[in-house]
């Protein structure tokens, strides 16, 4: 793909999140669109997003599971842009109709550094040694594309499907735990429904978070002091839908919380 390519469709994708539509998936209709092509349209529908006053806050890791990539037939992970728009607070009610399409909630651990990073030859050493602290957390994913047919390169490009998130208030030094084994519990209206462990992501978090600093360091994407970044879902992806509350402890560590309406 030009360029002129990658901006139609960056922009295609852009209009679909804020008319809160889908599209028929890029992999349908570009035969020879690679993850490079998706990566730079997802940075054309960053920049327009930028422009609209947003401000990049993080990034994110997503597909990392085997059970989210067998739920979305996807199999390696897919990476995207953190904005303080969809950042919402412990707690939070989030409108679905005002802000999402077709939402899956997923739980989380993110991580908020207090030194830049920037790979590649980032180690999962590097990442504790940059790491504040880290947080409970849901992701609340959310695809432009239509029924969430996608590909690697449908997520890439829509910015890894991310919706909004949600911090929870407890932050603790990742030095604190052995993250692979943190064990989470997630509840859908106070009915337990997953639960899973630190290394369903890649086998550790902290291994997550340097594969995402390494591969966004060959596009010459930073990880900043204080940002969080989202290091991939625990537990398989749970559709939502208004009246839905979604509940999630990290034993021993946290819990965080949304309400949808």
């Amino acid at each position: 793909m030009n360029k002129e390519q990658q901006d139609l469709c960056g922009d295609e994708l852009y209009e679909a999140l804020r008319k809160q539509m889908t599209l028929a998936p890029l992999t349908d209709r570009i035969d020879d669109i690679t993850i490079d092509d998706a990566y730079y349209i997802s940075l054309r529908m960053l920049e327009k997003r930028l422009a609209d006053g947003e401000v990049v806050v993080g990034k994110k890791i997503g597909v990392t599971s085997a059970a989210v990539q067998e739920m979305l037939g996807v199999f390696q992970p897919d990476f995207g842009f953190l904005t303080d728009v969809m950042q919402y607070p412990n707690g939070a009610t989030v409108s679905i109709s005002d802000t999402m399409i077709q939402p899956r909630a997923e739980g989380e651990i993110g991580f908020r550094l207090k030194h830049d990073l920037v790979g590649p030859g980032i180690t999962e050493q590097d990442v504790l040694n940059a790491t504040e602290s880290i947080i409970p957390c849901f992701e609340i994913v959310d695809s432009r594309i239509d029924d969430w047919k996608i590909k690697i390169q449908d997520t890439v490009a829509d910015n890894a499907s991310c919706g909004v998130f949600v911090l929870g208030d407890q932050e603790r030094s990742p030095s604190d735990f052995d993250l692979p084994n943190l064990s989470m519990k997630v509840y859908k209206n106070d009915r337990l429904i997953s639960q899973g462990m630190g290394s369903a992501v890649q086998g550790n978090p902290l291994t997550a978070v340097a594969w995402l600093a390494n591969t966004l360091g060959q596009y010459d994407i930073p990880f900043k002091a204080g940002e969080v970044i989202l290091s991939g879902s625990l537990v398989p992806l749970e559709p939502v839908v208004a009246g839905d509350r979604m509940h999630l402890i990290i034993e021993g560590f946290g819990e965080a919380s949304v309400t949808f309406s």
